[in-house]
């Protein structure tokens, strides 16, 4: 197996390792969906980890050792995530493992790293499942939890005047732990303050026709549509919505509309779409600017939140390692970093990060909008983030 971009190719015999207590370079393992379903945000999420390993290696590596990024494409398959888990341990030898993308990925390959006492910090593992199994060395390094992904759209919405705010709402997502979580949080709390669901749809992954599925939700008429979405179906749905000339007053889509190609994917009909996101380009958090800048330099493109979320993981692994003063794959040291990590507070480009004692976040995401064509941020409301106010009702589409 080659590593990718970060440092030549060599045998794992070649230089001593950590275990030795040499000097080789500090080998991560990472398993990716780099084919099939989420190969999109998977890539992203690449692009992330070789940002940071490249700053890193820049500054002097990981307590002076060079940082190995060590890369297997698990083709969006829960089986061949634990495989790949699996050789990386035992096989490669890696000193550290950072998860893939996906609750569906995150859940098996946690299980692996559990098994081998690894510290396991993720960049994309964000439904409520992922916490409920128990795992010790689990930590998911982004503003929030799934559920919790609209929690600035759900206090605006419920703040508004009796005669402003909306009645109805329609929920469409992707059978997907992670896409289903951010919905349905929405769903909860607004149906909570007495905003009625008028429809619900759920569809499987290889879904590509979203004409049946928008057609119900159009007769429905609803004030406000939320899709738990990836990057291809937000797209479909939108699509399909604009098609049938439904009107809704609010409509919101996870991780679709935070990906760059969304714009032109959907047109015109990008106006006033609404998306949780846990980073910004202009955020000003630490490390914010120089990870943009050469993320530009490396891949001439403007970066995007799952190369933030990549980036992030590395951050908290980083100040762990440094703080601690070991990166062995020892039972001994991974305790020590995942201990840290869960007493701890991190500076990252997400903003302040801290976790509870099943790993979650402790934070809340910020709510982008498109507004003239361009992201801009809207929630929460006086944050040093915001860039300008929510439109509400959205223009037609």
């Amino acid at each position: 197996m080659c590593t990718l971009g970060l440092s030549a190719c060599g045998g794992i015999g070649d230089e001593p390792t950590a275990e030795s207590g040499g000097t080789g370079p500090v080998k991560v393992g990472i398993s990716l969906p780099l084919t099939g379903d989420f190969s999109e945000p998977g890539k992203g999420v690449r692009e992330g980890y070789e940002v940071w390993a490249d700053q890193v290696n820049a500054a002097g590596g990981l307590l002076g050792r060079k940082v190995e990024l060590i890369f297997r494409d698990d083709a969006s398959d829960p089986n061949r995530v634990v495989s790949d888990y699996e050789s990386l341990i035992t096989q490669d030898k890696v000193n550290l493992v950072f998860g893939p993308f996906s609750t569906r990925l995150v859940i098996p390959a946690a299980e692996v790293a559990e098994s081998y006492n690894m510290l396991f910090v993720e960049p994309a593992g964000a439904a409520k499942e992922v916490f409920e199994q128990g795992f010790k060395n689990l930590f998911y390094a982004a503003p929030a939890i799934a559920g919790d992904h609209y929690n600035y759209l759900a206090e605006y919405i419920l703040a508004l005047p009796a005669d402003k705010r909306p009645k109805t709402a329609a929920y469409a997502s992707l059978d997907d732990p992670f896409a289903q979580g951010t919905a349905y949080g929405l769903r909860d709390k607004l149906a909570a303050a007495g905003i009625k669901t008028v429809a619900d749809e759920v569809y499987p992954p290889e879904t590509t026709d979203f004409a049946p599925i928008a057609a119900r939700i159009a007769n429905a008429k609803p004030d406000i549509v939320v899709g738990g979405t990836q990057f291809e179906d937000s797209v479909g749905l939108v699509r399909a919505l604009q098609e049938l000339g439904a009107q809704p007053k609010l409509a919101a889509f996870s991780t679709g509309p935070t990906l760059q190609e969304f714009p032109e994917a959907v047109g015109g009909a990008v106006e006033g779409i609404l998306s949780p996101v846990g980073w910004s380009l202009t955020s000003g958090f630490p490390g914010n600017d120089a990870f943009v800048k050469r993320y530009q330099e490396m891949f001439k493109g403007e970066a995007n939140e799952d190369a933030a979320n990549g980036y992030t993981v590395g951050q908290i692994v980083e100040a762990a390692v440094k703080a601690v003063g070991c990166v062995d794959p020892t039972e001994e040291c991974q305790t020590k970093l995942a201990d840290h990590i869960r007493e701890g507070t991190f500076d990252t480009i997400v903003g302040p990060l801290s976790f509870d004692d099943k790993g979650r976040p402790e934070a809340a995401h910020m709510i982008q909008q498109y507004v003239d064509g361009k992201v801009q941020i809207v929630l929460p409301e006086g944050s040093k983030a915001q860039t300008t106010k929510l439109v509400f009702p959205k223009k037609d589409w």
